[in-house]
């Protein structure tokens, strides 16, 4: 730029440019001229520099405008209070609100979307009280944020509602538009397609994309896309909020084809490169895309200009949704902050969620720590909740307590995760004293706190309890039981050795049972050696998932226990002609921040040898202690057996070596956290009882079902498993 005099005009113009465009350099040039006086002051110009550094977030930048303003107005002062809340620090927002000499009605509608973006409820709405008390106006933009700020609240929705209808705000598109988000969000998706409905003519693209989001969340794909091409035939602009709004809806219908069809027609469009429409994409594949999925979302991922933070959560949330890959979704985080990204409270429950697929104890501890340094106020319940589950599926029950109890507020979600971890680790009486604090507390049970109450009554054999959730849960909350719910009855009563009541209650299911109720059955089955139940059971989870080796193995087992080698042949030839393979039995351990991988009957640890002198000693000290080996998990025939065959193949099962190179890595207070790919065998489960009274230690075992926590002889499931 050359020293030209400025006119305030065109220096104003070149401005509102550079913050329009986010045009920093240019924008600091102008404020280095301004400094120097080479434009004469005005707060009008100081206002629009606040501003400008605040879109570009830089907020020091920002507040140092702020401060260096002569005679800051109501103006100076919402952009800085703006800017504040925006980068989360709501608090600082708040003081700068109450300097304010003489606050306008933008100035509460900043500091109440301030709050909304915070998730601070009670403090939007006390601030909208005080607005009213002291007269100043209500509009659209005030009613969309508070609506914002109700979160999951439906109550307190609906009462927003009721106002706006009686204030004549259900005029404005915008506080219609945000009824229709957050209905949906909070479950009431009847009260979104009413709000929807009624607008008529004051339908906008923003009113169209929300309803499509609407019926996306809820499963109503087909709807969802019927309103896409009603859109488009009544001459609405399709923006990239739509195509994700669409995406949302194929990946809801689990199209695989149908969202390839639209991957398409979005590269011709020229949109593939965009972000939100790229998230959209990403998170399609992950959840449609079957083996090859993040396969093909790594390829949109590589095809987006420049990732943002909601492009990395979507491809870490990817990776942890498939538990082999949640290694790669703690690498993407760490590369994301890598190349400067600062993760917000998606980006910790995205990796805290991988971390708790990994035997790796000491990744979620960092990640926790990671997270309170980074001081996230915007979400940081739900980022509590994952630590949570994290803690408790690495075993941890002691630490998700502590997070549970150091939460200076509890949702819905909370609840459910600590239920659900007390559950999961035979803590029945726990998990159901639970739920009645928290119906003690007024927050409202949901359809997943039923299914954690329903397993608690299912891991302890508690079936008159059982039942009772069962009739409470539709009678007293209106809850529609789901297919969770009607499998946790059918392994509750089948548990239980009621196998002839649990094939009535699927033969009574509103709907057809699906996979999880048939295994649920199946295992009852097996427990209780009801072969022709089991053949049944069997039959229908083959025709409902062809390719998976549970049926056929668990059935297989079964002939075996009985002698009906017959049966058993015929059921592994045709394993044989599906080419269909038994999963080997797989264990992981982590033992000083390294992970240890075991597999049944497999030589290939560096220390293997030593792990099975190990368990030799072991052994003749529980022989002495009573144990005998259960022979009929070795699941050979005698007479064909081989001398040893069967002590050989039980002695090399994958839980009994981790724990074994457990107890001989660690010392005494260590934990011994060992998780295995499929259910512990009974010999496995017999034997580590054995293996934690010799060693006096605590052995903490996760198997696909459940936790079995192992100190002094005994095991926290009561041998009901």
């Amino acid at each position: 730029m050359n020293q030209t005099p400025w006119t305030f005009k065109s220096f104003r113009d070149l401005l509102l440019k550079c913050v329009a465009e986010r045009d920093l350099f240019t924008g600091k040039t102008l404020h280095a001229r301004y400094v120097k006086s080479l434009v004469a002051s005005s707060t009008y110009l100081s206002n629009h520099f606040v501003n400008l550094y605040s879109k570009c977030g830089r907020l020091s930048s920002a507040r140092a405008a702020f401060d260096s303003t002569e005679r800051p107005n109501v103006f100076s002062y919402n952009v800085i209070v703006k800017a504040y809340a925006k980068d989360s620090k709501i608090h600082i927002a708040r003081q700068l609100f109450d300097e304010i000499p003489q606050p306008d009605t933008v100035s509460y509608n900043t500091l109440i979307s301030g709050y909304a973006d915070a998730r601070e409820t009670v403090s939007a709405m006390i601030l909208f009280k005080r607005m009213r008390e002291l007269g100043f106006e209500v509009d659209g933009f005030t009613l969309s944020g508070l609506i914002a700020a109700c979160c999951d609240r439906v109550e307190l929705i609906m009462q927003l509602h009721c106002f706006a209808v009686s204030g004549g705000f259900d005029s404005y598109s915008s506080v219609n538009n945000a009824f229709v988000s957050y209905y949906s969000k909070g479950g009431l998706l009847r009260e979104a397609v009413s709000v929807f409905y009624g607008m008529g003519a004051l339908r906008d693209e923003v009113s169209w994309n929300s309803m499509i989001v609407a019926y996306g969340q809820h499963k109503e794909g087909a709807k969802a896309l019927a309103l896409y091409k009603e859109m488009i035939l009544k001459g609405f602009r399709i923006d990239m909020y739509t195509l994700a709004s669409v995406l949302n809806a194929l990946t809801s219908l689990n199209d695989l084809i149908g969202g390839r069809q639209f991957h398409g027609k979005l590269i011709k469009a020229g949109y593939h490169q965009n972000s939100h429409v790229g998230s959209g994409l990403i998170d399609f594949y992950s959840k449609c895309g079957g083996l090859n999925g993040m396969s093909d979302a790594e390829k949109v991922f590589q095809e987006i200009l420049s990732p943002d933070l909601v492009i990395w959560n979507t491809m870490i949330s990817g990776y942890s949704m498939n538990e082999e890959l949640s290694e790669e979704a703690v690498k993407s985080f760490r590369q994301m902050q890598r190349i400067g990204h600062r993760p917000d409270d998606c980006s910790f429950v995205c990796v805290t969620s991988a971390c708790s697929n990994l035997c790796s104890t000491s990744q979620g501890k960092q990640i926790h720590g990671l997270a309170i340094k980074s001081h996230i106020p915007s979400n940081r319940i739900s980022v509590n909740n994952s630590l949570i589950s994290m803690y408790y599926e690495n075993g941890n029950l002691q630490d998700a307590r502590r997070v549970f109890d150091r939460m200076p507020e509890l949702n819905a979600v909370t609840y459910n995760c600590m239920i659900k971890g007390y559950a999961q680790h035979g803590r029945v009486t726990e998990a159901l004293l639970l739920y009645q604090q928290m119906l003690d507390s007024g927050i409202a049970p949901n359809n997943i706190t039923f299914v954690a109450v329903l397993s608690a009554c299912v891991h302890s054999g508690k079936v008159a309890e059982g039942q009772n959730y069962f009739n409470t849960m539709k009678e007293r909350f209106k809850i529609e039981p789901e297919a969770e719910h009607y499998s946790c009855m059918i392994d509750l009563l089948g548990r239980a050795g009621k196998l002839e009541e649990a094939e009535r209650f699927i033969d009574s299911m509103p709907f057809k049972a699906g996979p999880v109720a048939w295994a649920a059955l199946l295992n009852a089955c097996r427990k209780h050696k009801n072969i022709t139940l089991a053949e049944r059971a069997a039959n229908e989870l083959m025709g409902m998932k062809p390719n998976a080796d549970t049926p056929y193995v668990m059935l297989a087992n079964m002939y075996t226990d009985a002698g009906r080698w017959e049966e058993m042949a015929a059921v592994r030839k045709l394993m044989r002609s599906r080419r269909i393979r038994k999963k080997p039995g797989c264990s992981w351990i982590e033992v000083k921040k390294k992970e240890h991988v075991f597999v049944a009957e497999d030589w290939s640890h560096p220390m293997i040898r030593e792990v099975c002198e190990y368990l030799e000693e072991m052994m003749k000290k529980m022989k002495k202690l009573g144990y005998v080996m259960d022979k009929k998990w070795a699941m050979v025939k005698v007479d064909e057996a081989g001398e040893g065959e069967e002590e050989m193949r039980l002695g090399h099962h994958s839980e009994k070596l981790a724990v074994a190179f457990g107890l001989m890595s660690t010392g005494h207070g260590e934990e011994i956290v060992v998780k295995k790919n499929l259910r512990i065998c009974g010999d496995c489960h017999n034997a580590i009882k054995f293996m934690s009274e010799v060693a006096g230690r605590e052995i903490i075992v996760r198997d696909n079902l459940r936790f079995h926590c192992f100190k002094d002889g005994k095991c926290s499931c009561g041998d009901y498993w």
